[in-house]
Order: C-alpha cells, then structure tokens, then sequence
C-alpha cells in the first residue's frame, strides 16, 4: 500500500491568523507606558509595522543600555525573537525566546514559539515538550491562537514518529473542534489529517470515509490548494484499491486543480505588478505636485522671507554683541583665575623644594654624624641617629607621595572606583603602619571604629586621606599623648569618621583657612615642622571627589578633630 500525502506535514499554528493583531495590541500599550524609554519604543513601533531589522537594532540597543526593566527585557528578547522568525534564523530565534524569564506574563506564547521552531527543525519530540502544557491553558489565553491547532499539531508530531496511539485521540479533538467552529476550510484539514493517520494504520475502512468528507467538503471551497490535495488523496486511495479508472478521473481532476492555482498565481503576480505600476505613477503625480506647491510657497513667501532675513540680522548682531561682552568677561575671570593658579603652583614648588632641600639637608648633617658615631663605636648614639634618619626620610617619602597623588588627582589620571566598604578594617591597615611612630612618641593610639559601619568610597583615596591624617596627628601630638580614630552616626546619609589627637591644637582663624577652597597651601603655625600642607589639601580633594564633606573642631592647646564624613549609600 502506497503512503498516503499528507495535507499538512505540520500546520505551525494555522489559525494564528486569526487573533494576528491581538499581541501587537499589547506591545502598543507597552510602548505607550514606557513612553520614555527611546529604544524599547522604538523596537515595539518597527514590529508593530513588521519592519523586522528594525526591531532587531533598537531592541539589541535597548538591551545593552543601563536602567534595565526585567519586564522590558523579556518583551525586547521576545520581539527579537519573533523577528529572528521571521528572517529565517531558527537558532538566534530560539536563544531569544529562551532567555525570557519565567515571569513573562505571556510565557505560553513563549512554548508556542519554541514550539513551531522545533516543528519547521522537524523536531517532533521536542515541540511535544512545548505543546503539551498549551493545552491546560486558561480560555482567555486562547485568543491569541486556536485552540484546536495545539491538538492538530500534537497529532501530527505523534503521526510524523509514527506513535499512532498517541496521535489518534489529539487528531479526533482537531476534526471535532472544526465540526463546531464549521470551518470547511481547517475541517478539510482535519479530515485528510485523521485519514492518514488510520491509512498509515491500513485501517482503510476507517480512512476513506474520512478521505470522501474531504473531497466532498473541497467542492464548496474556492482554495485550490486544499482541491488538489483532497483529490489527490482519492486518486492515491482509487489507485491502492486497483480501481484505476477512478483513480484517471481524480488526476485529471487533481491537475485542473493544479493548473487553476498556476493560474492564480500568475494572476497574483500580475495584480501584484499592476499595483506597484499604480503606486509607482501615483507617486510621480504626488512629486510633480509637490514641486508645483514648492515654487508657489517660494514665490508666495519671498517678501516674508526678506523681512524675516532683516530680523534676523538685527538679532544676530545684538546676539554676537551679547556673547563676545560675555566672551571678554568669561576671559578676565579666567585670567584671574589663571593667574591665582600660577601663584599657587609657584608657592607648592616654592614649599616642596624648600621641605625636601630641608630634609635632604638633614640627613646630609644626620648622616656625617652617624659616620662620625660609627667610627667611635657607640652603639647608642648610632640607634638614635638611625632612628632620626628614618623619620627624615619618611617625612621626604610621605611629601613626594603627597605630591604624586596629587599630581594624578589634578590630571585625572588616579584610578577611581566607589565601592562598599568596612571602615575598621581599612582604617585598622593603616594604623598598623603607623605603630613605630606612635610608639617612639610614646603615643595611645585607639581604634574604636564599629566593624558594622559600612560607606561608599574609593579604597585607595580613603587610604590616602586617613595616613595623611594620622601623619597630622602623630606630628602635632606631643610625646605621651593620646590619638582617638572612632565613628559618629548622627546622620542618616553619613558616617563620621573622627580623627581625635590632644596636640598643639590651632586658632579659629587656622582653621577656617584650612577648610577654604580658594587657598590651596596654608601658612605653616610652626615652623618647627616639616610640612607643606600639600597632604591636607590632596585630603580635601580626595573627600570631594568621595562625595564625603571634610570639617575641623580645634582650640589652640586642646586638641584637634579631623572629621571626614562619609555616605552610607550611592
């Protein structure tokens, strides 16, 4: 016995067709309440108008910005999906429309995507997979395609790996939807579907009843198509049953068919020609008619233009007036301020050359003495003098750091990232190196820093702000003196971190020049002490650029407070 055609391998929803517009009707309302969101609107305006490239570009665009919406995603990977469908590109479609997350409130649209992709791979395992859950659905979710396809194609799939027992129940579900929708056209489908199910059975009692219903339905249908697939299906069938004559009856019968959808394709064509003729000529008519209305608007509006030329030219005159006194102003300022920048930069030279020549100096004079000592082997005096060496070469390194850190701050070149941070441990780091000094002060040195206090901020610069400030402290505290470094949290945006010595302290007047922004190096209180206030500044900048506030509580001869706030959050 012959194999009987098939009149659809596998229908891929046929009666989608109906509800088409339906899911674009959600897209717009998606559109219209992300409003401004460019990208995503402009991905759901080109597939609503089926402009499938487009949507690719603005959808990847959407989808590689920032300020993503999990909502928004999933409807960017779907419309990427569908246009990937519809281009012909299976795979890329199926990567789309699984990276959808289960959230999706379309998610069954989802499995009947999958579901058609495994189908055109011939895949029929797999699109039973996604088919077989679409048949729980709620009602309401079946307007967006037919019901009955879901059963017609789980037939089909169990037809196609010939498990008939499977096929036979979801394929009599198909023929008795389209009994109740009377749908000649799907019912014919039906038919032909559930005759080759039981032929391929040799059950031809049961198949050709079937066979008949679709041949008989096909004469009241003008699809040529489903003509000839009806009639050929009898003239296989008259064939097997050795009834040749018949069957001569039902080809010629097939080929007229056959010959009648040529024809209607040819007329297609031509009716498809004769219209881009028609567009074509309609639109030569519409251009020749806007190049008359253009030379009617030029001549109408040529005096309009004249006196709008002459406005113009006064408001550019007065305009250009404006901005070059605004120029000239904007240049004085800068000037000015060119001019304080220079002082600065000469005073910061001026300062640094005079501590490092100072230090260098020292330990010039340190150096012949440690000599001097050596050579007289007394060991006491060489620890002493090493340990003087040290301090003058720390001072020198601390003022070159300061300098570098400095210099790539105000070229831009420092690198810079915000991220969470435990302030105990970082500030626990940097007290560590600073134990040798402390000590040799005979300094007492707390860390009461909660391990719970959390801020946002750069690590290095932190690190930076807090030695230059511990350097300070250390430096101004006299010997048997105490150094505090605690937490305050009396705002809800900051963390204040304290950094308390019982040093010389500072005047009001100190103090308010420190914490101004218009002098960048301040006058030194004692000269005693090496410094260029090169370090307190670089602190100040590094604060700045952490989105922190830098304040001082001093009294000259009760102590500092160096108080860094920090934010909680971004």
């Amino acid at each position: 016995m012959l194999l009987i055609i098939i009149s659809h391998s596998c229908s891929l929803f046929s009666q989608e067709y109906i509800n088409a517009d339906l899911f674009d009707v959600e897209v717009e309302k998606k559109v219209n309440q992300y409003q401004s969101n460019y990208n995503f609107k402009k991905a759901g305006f080109y597939y609503i108008q089926n402009n499938w490239d487009s949507t690719l570009v603005y959808s990847m665009r959407y989808l590689n910005g920032n300020n993503k919406n999990i909502d928004l995603t999933n409807y960017s990977h779907y419309l990427r999906g569908c246009s990937f469908d519809k281009k012909e590109m299976l795979n890329e479609a199926q990567n789309e429309f699984q990276s959808i997350t289960s959230g999706f409130e379309f998610n069954f649209l989802i499995k009947k995507k999958l579901a058609e992709i495994a189908l055109k791979k011939s895949e029929f395992k797999k699109a039973i997979s996604y088919l077989e859950p679409l048949i729980k659905l709620k009602e309401k979710d079946y307007k967006y395609f037919g019901k009955s396809a879901v059963f017609q194609n789980l037939g089909l799939c169990y037809l196609h790996l010939n498990d008939f027992k499977k096929a036979e129940p979801y394929l009599i579900e198909y023929v008795k939807f389209n009994e109740i929708e009377k749908d000649t056209l799907n019912l014919i489908d039906a038919y032909g579907s559930i005759a080759n199910l039981y032929y391929n059975q040799y059950k031809d009692i049961m198949a050709i009843p079937y066979f008949e219903k679709a041949y008989r339905l096909s004469k009241s249908i003008k699809d040529f198509k489903a003509k000839q697939i009806a009639t050929i299906n009898m003239a296989v069938v008259e064939e097997n049953r050795k009834n040749f004559e018949k069957a001569l009856v039902y080809r010629k019968e097939y080929e007229q068919w056959k010959d009648s959808l040529n024809d209607q394709n040819k007329i297609y064509e031509v009716a498809k020609l004769e219209k881009e003729y028609a567009v074509k000529a309609k639109q030569k008519e519409v251009n020749f008619l806007k190049v008359e209305n253009k030379a009617k608007l030029k001549e109408r509006n040529g005096l309009l233009y004249s006196a709008l030329t002459l406005l113009i030219l006064l408001g550019v005159t007065l305009y250009f007036n404006k901005e070059k006194t605004k120029a000239n102003n904007i240049i004085s300022a800068q000037k000015e301020k060119l001019d304080a920048l220079n002082v600065t930069k000469d005073k910061l030279f001026s300062i640094v050359s005079h501590d490092l020549r100072s230090s260098v100096n020292a330990l010039k004079k340190s150096n012949t003495n440690l000599v001097n000592t050596v050579a007289s082997k007394n060991l006491k005096e060489v620890n002493v003098l090493l340990k003087n060496n040290s301090t003058i070469v720390n001072g020198a390194y601390n003022l070159l750091d300061n300098l570098l850190n400095w210099a790539l701050l105000q070229t831009k070149q420092s690198y810079f990232e915000i991220t969470s941070i435990r302030l105990f441990f970082i500030v626990e780091q940097v007290v560590y190196n600073y134990k040798p000094l402390v000590q040799e002060k005979n300094i007492r040195l707390t860390n009461t820093v909660l391990k719970s206090d959390i801020v946002f901020a750069d690590q290095e610069s932190l690190k930076i702000i807090l030695r230059n400030l511990l350097d300070n402290a250390i430096k101004f505290t006299n010997n048997n003196g105490t150094i505090k470094v605690y937490t305050k949290n009396s705002n809800s945006d900051y963390y204040d971190l304290v950094i308390e010595d019982s040093g010389i302290g500072m005047k009001d007047s100190t103090r308010i020049e420190l914490l101004s922004d218009t002098e960048l190096l301040s006058k030194k209180e004692n000269e005693d002490i090496i410094g260029s206030g090169l370090g307190l500044q670089l602190c100040k900048s590094m604060i700045k650029k952490n989105n922190g506030i830098f304040s001082i509580e001093s009294e000259l001869g009760k102590g500092t407070k160096m108080i860094v706030s920090l934010p909680k959050k971004v």
